[in-house]
């Protein structure tokens, strides 16, 4: 994966997305060869010099300023979002020179936030790592998604499973959104072992996956609403909430709710009574008796 230079891949990514126009260079600049931008043209509008640019892009000058990355945002059009990621990783740059791959530790789930969702009959609930592996989950979320389980990844469930893709009436817009959360949080970490997994899969197996990373966007994915078909209840839409859980390594914890009142409500009610009704009976105790 795109690991070894992290700002200058950002950076030759992000400048291929701007069209010349929209920061002012008219198409009396001459013949372009290149998609967006031109080296040189980054450089000009940035105030710096091309030679120290070409040396941020491959990787031959570690130690940016915070200064000069905010005016190479400011030229490549970032938002705020984007403007963190940049600086995050030009500030971690020299410091990954000699960095080999790490392993993320295994996720520990407290036990006080299992019991706690687990305590939801209404809300579906589930707690993923940053790249997105499911590592626990409550009746209800599962009766979502058979995706919602504990050892899947939603992002290979999401590209490479049909059945999530006929599921999500969003498909588009999540993918979009997953893979621009992921660069999100991952931020300086490339050289997690699970990340390179995760993304070598990925770009083998799906082509979309492949064009949105390349794209280097960066958007932490905060609430937003999630639009399902699904076979049992047909058409819900659910508000979904993305919290961290403080001191559990980067662990978030996902909640579902419907607006109270509306359809989706009395629809998420029913997959709750239907889920409920699927449940084992629990035995009796025979010394309880009498």
């Amino acid at each position: 994966m795109d690991g070894s230079n992290p700002l200058g891949d950002f950076l030759r990514a992000r400048r291929e997305l701007v069209r010349p126009e929209e920061v002012g260079i008219g198409a009396g600049a001459g013949l372009r060869r290149v998609p967006g931008l031109r080296r040189e043209e980054v450089a000009l509008l940035a105030g710096i010099s091309s030679d120290y640019y070409l040396r941020l892009e491959q990787g031959r000058d570690r130690n940016p300023s915070v200064q000069v990355l905010e005016a190479l945002a400011r030229v490549l059009r970032l938002d705020p979002d984007a403007t963190a990621h940049l600086i995050r990783l030009g500030q971690g740059q020299g410091a990954r020179r000699s960095t080999r791959s790490r392993i993320s530790p295994p996720a520990r789930v407290p036990v006080s936030i299992r019991q706690l969702i687990d305590g939801w009959p209404s809300n579906p609930a589930y707690v993923q790592t940053r790249f997105y592996d499911v590592v626990a989950v409550n009746t209800l979320a599962a009766a979502l998604s058979p995706n919602y389980r504990t050892g899947v990844n939603l992002l290979e469930a999401v590209f490479l499973d049909p059945a999530e893709q006929t599921l999500r009436r969003d498909w588009d817009d999540m993918t979009e959104e997953g893979v621009a959360s992921l660069r999100a949080h991952t931020g300086p970490a490339v050289n997690d072992s699970r990340l390179t997994q995760l993304v070598g899969e990925l770009s083998v197996r799906s082509e979309r996956f492949r064009r949105l990373w390349a794209r280097h966007d960066v958007h932490p994915q905060r609430g937003h609403l999630v639009r399902l078909t699904h076979p049992q209840v047909g058409d819900i839409e659910l508000q979904s909430n993305k919290l961290t859980i403080g001191g559990a390594d980067g662990l978030i914890l996902v909640v579902f709710h419907a607006e109270p009142g509306t359809r989706n409500a009395e629809l998420l009610a029913i997959l709750g009574s239907l889920t409920a009704a699927a449940q084992p009976t629990p035995q009796e105790d025979p010394r309880s008796a009498g």
